[in-house]
């Protein structure tokens, strides 16, 4: 049987976490420390409970006049997040991340916890390495043969080559 792309072999297993007792000032310092703008908020028994962003901290925050050293993640976190079992079909994960217009899901084992995030970017990466891939074993496996992308190339070669020989006559 022919096995199917799963979240778990594409998601990202470092993840960064906040707590829901800690503040806004520490979630976003170690967004700063770590340059990433979300952490998953987890549990007592790393569940994830919650998704804090740094637009979350700009809007709820910021915006909302709140004293970042005194306000908690658990007050300008989005609750109960939407996740991903690591076992599940990469297509069902976009499916989701579609439905709820995100970019990012928390990946968790069949207890429930946090192994991981998948990202729509984690997705685009592996794709475009396929493509990659496929288009040099295409260029490759027909030496002295034409495929379309290397015919319009060839085209586009010649109409630039032409164009500069005009140019240069009606110097």
């Amino acid at each position: 049987p022919e096995e199917t792309m799963n979240v778990g072999m594409l998601c990202t297993r470092k993840t960064h976490q906040a707590a829901l007792d800690e503040t806004a000032q520490v979630a976003a310092e170690r967004m700063l420390e770590n340059k990433v703008g979300t952490l998953v908020v987890v549990d007592a028994h790393h569940k994830p409970v919650g998704i804090l962003t740094d637009r979350d901290l700009a809007l709820r925050v910021v915006a909302g006049g709140l004293q970042p050293r005194e306000v908690r993640v658990s007050d300008v976190m989005t609750a109960h997040p939407r996740w991903v079992k690591e076992s599940a079909p990469v297509e069902e994960a976009l499916e989701t991340m579609r439905s709820l217009g995100v970019r990012r899901l928390p990946v968790v084992d069949s207890d429930g916890a946090l192994t991981g995030v998948l990202g729509a970017d984690d997705v685009l990466e592996f794709v475009a390495s396929e493509i990659s891939s496929l288009g040099r074993l295409v260029g490759s496996s027909r030496p002295g043969v034409l495929t379309p992308a290397r015919r319009v190339r060839k085209a586009k070669l010649e109409t630039a080559g032409l164009e500069r020989a005009n140019a240069d006559l009606q110097c």
